[in-house]
């Protein structure tokens, strides 16, 4: 009788603790509003998710748990203290499996507590609660291992087989759950999209909670680097590993709290490190302009945009470019206002002058940042066909020119304000010969650009003496397919005169004579070895610039080859993929 009330108690505040995990994850996810990206309603279709004494589950389940381990020391005691069992209801009929049964429960039991620890500590305000959630991920990771382990325990004869494949069953042992209906969910869900989903086989739910654990992992052991440019990278390298909604929705509301980042930064103070701008500058009263009250926010939806999938995250990139490019405008406008037509003539010794410039600069710098991530995620997202890589390398090539430029333009104005006083004069020519050098930040973007313009000049060559990837589609013609893919770059001015006619002048001349005397590949090359040394403690950048480097060398031996052979083998095929790099291709150079 005990051990039947035992079992029902168990699942009982099993069930509540699921009911409330449910209830945290839809909180997360609708707080964070990025719900709708995936297409999915945060309604429960009239379950109760807010069951009373919800609150409680954790307490009841660790009185459970440890009555559980009770039983579980009582049926690891030596024979000669078997007898302990005899005061002890065993929780199945077979005595023999009494400790594989209490183990298989109690790795679930803890897997859910550890969870929904964790779940409650990542949403604490201003990450103060994201190392303890680190200890619970930790908790929950050992746990499904057990779990895992104690699959073949449940799928033995004694506790019952099935003849279909684990990869189908929905749970451990191949036996329908009890107290659960799957047809629920198809029942309730609406005929037309979101409709119902496919529950998870009980494997393929075990590989998805450790990618989820090793995603929320992930967040909790960033550093909340205050400065915008450490979050940037941050989120870009996350989104690589490809988190699902609940880790991204996690990730936004971390980095966004109170209209704050990480509910502690004020927005304008973390623009006025961005723009490399005096720490007294962020008490200063220009934070009360209108425009940079909207900086401010556009600032907060391009953090939120980055957290979205790649899909939506291309979608929204490209129409805030507008809005970047109109507070530009704005600002701009409201510095003349402020200080004249002549204010370009105006020295940094005003607050205010210093303020305007440093911010417009570092805007434009932001949106040309912007538009290089717009024109990447389209090779995430396969959007590019190989006869579109020339267009779409060379636009690459113009955006990173003009965010190198103004990248520098901040990394000078930043060194400059550093004040050299104390100086003595014979120190000053080593100090001018030390600022005149170009900052390895500077050069790791020169590399991209001589990869992006090298892969241009290329293909265009490739076009204009092979007549390869220029194949006419039925459809419409290059002009079109170029506003199709750069339409929104092209509203937003970003960069200036830039067109497709500018494209066509800038290519129609390429030949494999001009491809031997301006190798980019080997410029490429050369930077990538040089620079190695300055981002030995960054291994984020180290591994991109090895990247960056196979693709120079595989690169200048294809030009070598296409150069010498291209014009006398009709026979010789060129394709080109991204084994080396996600964004920059390497050619293929093959005789058919």
């Amino acid at each position: 009788m005990f051990s039947a009330l035992l079992i029902l108690w168990t699942i009982f505040w099993h069930v509540r603790v699921i009911r409330a995990t449910c209830k945290a994850v839809i909180s997360v996810v609708s707080d964070a509003r990025t719900h709708e990206e995936e297409d999915l309603f945060t309604m429960s279709y009239g379950l109760p998710l807010n069951g009373d004494g919800d609150e409680k589950c954790l307490s009841m389940l660790n009185a459970v748990e440890e009555t559980i381990s009770r039983q579980l020391r009582a049926c690891k005691a030596p024979s000669s203290k078997r007898r302990v069992l005899e005061d002890i209801e065993p929780l199945q009929d077979n005595l023999d499996l009494e400790e594989g049964f209490c183990k298989a429960l109690l790795c679930r039991l803890r897997f859910r507590k550890h969870f929904f620890h964790a779940l409650t500590c990542m949403r604490r305000p201003q990450g103060r609660g994201l190392e303890l959630a680190r200890k619970h991920i930790a908790s929950c990771i050992i746990e499904l291992e057990s779990i895992l382990k104690s699959a073949d325990f449940l799928l033995s004869g004694a506790c019952g087989t099935s003849e279909d494949g684990i990869e189908d069953r929905t749970t451990a042992s191949g036996r329908p759950p009890i107290g659960f209906d799957a047809s629920l969910n198809s029942r309730s869900a609406a005929p037309t999209p979101p409709r119902a989903i496919k529950i998870l086989s009980w494997k393929r739910a075990v590989e998805y909670f450790v990618k989820l654990l090793h995603d929320l992992d992930a967040i909790c052991s960033y550093s909340l680097d205050p400065l915008l440019e450490g979050v940037l990278r941050f989120v870009v390298q996350f989104q690589k590993s490809q988190p699902d909604l609940v880790a991204r929705a996690h990730l936004q509301l971390l980095l966004v709290q109170d209209g704050k980042l990480y509910g502690r930064d004020p927005i304008f103070a973390v623009i006025v490190k961005a723009a490399a701008l005096p720490e007294v500058t962020k008490n200063h009263d220009i934070q009360k302009n209108e425009y940079i009250l909207q900086l401010g926010q556009l600032v907060i939806n391009m953090l939120k945009i980055l957290c979205t999938n790649a899909a939506w995250q291309r979608r929204k990139l490209g129409k805030i470019l507008q809005d970047w490019r109109v507070i530009y405008v704005q600002l701009d406008i409201a510095f003349r206002n402020e200080f004249g037509e002549f204010s370009s003539m105006l020295d940094d010794e005003n607050i205010c002058v210093k303020i305007f410039r440093h911010i417009l600069n570092w805007v434009e710098e932001q949106t040309y940042w912007i538009a290089s991530r717009f024109l990447k995620l389209g090779f995430e997202l396969d959007l590019y066909s190989p006869t579109e890589y020339c267009m779409v390398y060379w636009y690459i090539y113009a955006v990173l020119i003009k965010l190198a430029e103004k990248t520098h333009l901040r990394l000078a104005v930043s060194s400059g304000t550093v004040k050299r006083k104390g100086k003595k004069k014979k120190d000053s020519i080593k100090e001018v010969a030390k600022e005149s050098r170009i900052p390895p930040a500077i050069l790791f973007l020169q590399c991209h650009i001589c990869l992006a313009q090298g892969l241009t000049m290329m293909l265009a060559a490739l076009r204009n003496e092979l007549m390869l990837f220029q194949t006419p589609s039925h459809f419409n013609t290059e002009r079109e397919r170029f506003i199709q893919h750069f339409e929104l770059l092209q509203k937003a001015c970003v960069p200036d005169n830039i067109s497709y006619p500018s494209f066509k002048e800038s290519t129609t001349y390429a030949r494999f004579s001009t491809l031997v005397m301006y190798n980019y590949f080997k410029d490429a090359q050369k930077i990538a070895k040089e620079i190695k040394s300055s981002f030995s403690n960054d291994p984020e950048r180290l591994a991109e610039l090895r990247r960056l480097e196979q693709v120079a060398e595989h690169n200048v031996v294809a030009v070598n080859v296409i150069c010498r052979l291209g014009a006398i083998d009709p026979s010789l095929k060129v394709s080109f993929e991204f084994s080396h790099h996600p964004y920059f291709a390497s050619a293929v150079v093959k005789r058919s």
